[in-house]
């Protein structure tokens, strides 16, 4: 009986080894949003409690290391971009044309011939390419004036705590599942030790003590073997060892730009970010002036008898009217070039060439920021919690 005792010391702390590991993994992540009473009372994930400050390191990893926002903007081709959207932006012309023309002009639109109607919207989508093509002019020479990167990408991060989790989860994957599973080799190796120390002692405190070593003690050595040493090391002259993150470095860098690509720089929200974000204002500015100019050319010769039956003020809100209807219909007008702008901004592909290329230390910050600050209370969480299974353990030895 005493044999299964003992036998079973080592087997149970690598039991609380692993459980407190996989325990303090999910404790990073969920919950996602706080459940208790604030502030003491309760917890949530550390990762979306603290998606600002862990966000606003990996975005300046990303804009200030990885890629360019106006080297990105600059691969796309306006002619190509304008051939993929030639269907969408004559139909959303027509709409358009035709429901304001109807409205500022009704009586003068219904007395011409369906052919004459056909003319008139045909002239304006014919105009509307080289509008286009002059407002991405404008945008391309200076993208930093009407999009905001930075703030796109932690505005997404914030109104979805989950992509930051998806993020450092995808990424670090491989290093999370080592952490619990380094929990059994190492709970094992100081269940031993704890076997031998209560066959000398039979002291009741040993269990709990051995607990919350075995607890506190695999959680930190997991972690310095996740980023330590960041170049390969020869230990006792047998053993080699890189830490694990720094080890897969290409398949990293692969997960990493696969979900930027897919979930923070993506091609809607650059555009949603270019409507509504903190320059915004701009881009509303630059397509009111390129809207006026092309309302002034098409009319041309008749632009005073056009403001003599329709007034100067009607006039003004006629284009302005064109304007907001042309704005609130990019995202569907762009829904055909969305393909061909992903595959043009390459931004998955950018961001893994230029992750390869990062040192040892700058490497480490991808996934490291996750940590640092609060990997003591996973830390102690685990200490914490292999201590009250080496008490239940004295509870059930000395029963």
């Amino acid at each position: 009986m005493n044999w299964l005792i003992y036998a079973s010391m080592p087997l149970l702390a690598a039991f609380i080894g692993y459980t407190t590991k996989l325990i303090a993994i999910e404790m990073m992540f969920r919950p996602v949003e706080f459940i208790g009473r604030p502030p003491l009372l309760g917890w949530q994930g550390i990762v979306p409690r603290n998606v600002g400050r862990i966000g606003s390191i990996s975005v300046n990893l990303l804009l200030g290391r990885l890629i360019n926002p106006n080297q990105i903007m600059a691969r796309m081709d306006p002619e190509e971009l304008l051939r993929q959207l030639h269907e969408p932006l004559n139909q959303a012309v027509t709409e358009i044309g035709t429901d304001l023309i109807a409205k500022y002009q009704p009586q003068l639109w219904e007395m011409l011939p369906a052919e004459g109607q056909r003319l008139i919207l045909r002239q304006i989508a014919a105009q509307a390419p080289k509008a286009v093509a002059e407002l991405m002019a404008d945008f391309a020479a200076n993208p930093e004036n009407y999009l905001d990167t930075r703030d796109m990408a932690l505005a997404n991060l914030a109104s979805d705590r989950g992509v930051l989790n998806r993020l450092i989860r995808d990424v670090g994957g491989r290093e999370l599942k080592f952490i619990a599973h380094s929990g059994l080799v190492f709970g094992l190796i100081i269940g031993l030790l704890q076997a031998g120390v209560w066959a000398l002692t039979h002291e009741p405190l040993v269990m709990p003590i051995f607990g919350a070593v075995v607890g506190l003690s695999t959680d930190w050595i997991a972690l310095k073997m996740i980023f330590f040493p960041r170049e390969e090391r020869r230990f006792l002259g047998v053993f080699r060892w890189q830490g694990l993150f720094q080890k897969r470095r290409s398949e990293v860098a692969t997960d990493y730009g696969r979900v930027v690509a897919d979930e923070i720089l993506t091609v809607p929200k650059i555009m949603q970010a270019l409507l509504t974000g903190p320059k915004s204002d701009r881009l509303i500015g630059l397509v009111q002036r390129h809207v006026s100019d092309l309302v002034d050319r098409q009319f041309g010769l008749a632009r005073p008898l056009v403001l003599l039956t329709v007034g100067s003020a009607r006039y003004r809100q006629l284009k302005e009217d064109i304007a907001e209807r042309a704005l609130a219909a990019a995202p569907h007008t762009m829904e055909s070039a969305m393909a061909y702008a992903k595959e043009a901004l390459g931004i998955e592909r950018t961001v893994v060439e230029a992750m390869r290329a990062l040192t040892p230390l700058e490497f480490e910050s991808v996934l490291r920021p996750a940590f640092r600050q609060d990997e003591w209370k996973l830390i102690l969480v685990g200490g914490i919690l292999g201590a009250i299974v080496g008490e239940l353990q004295v509870l059930l030895l000395l029963g």
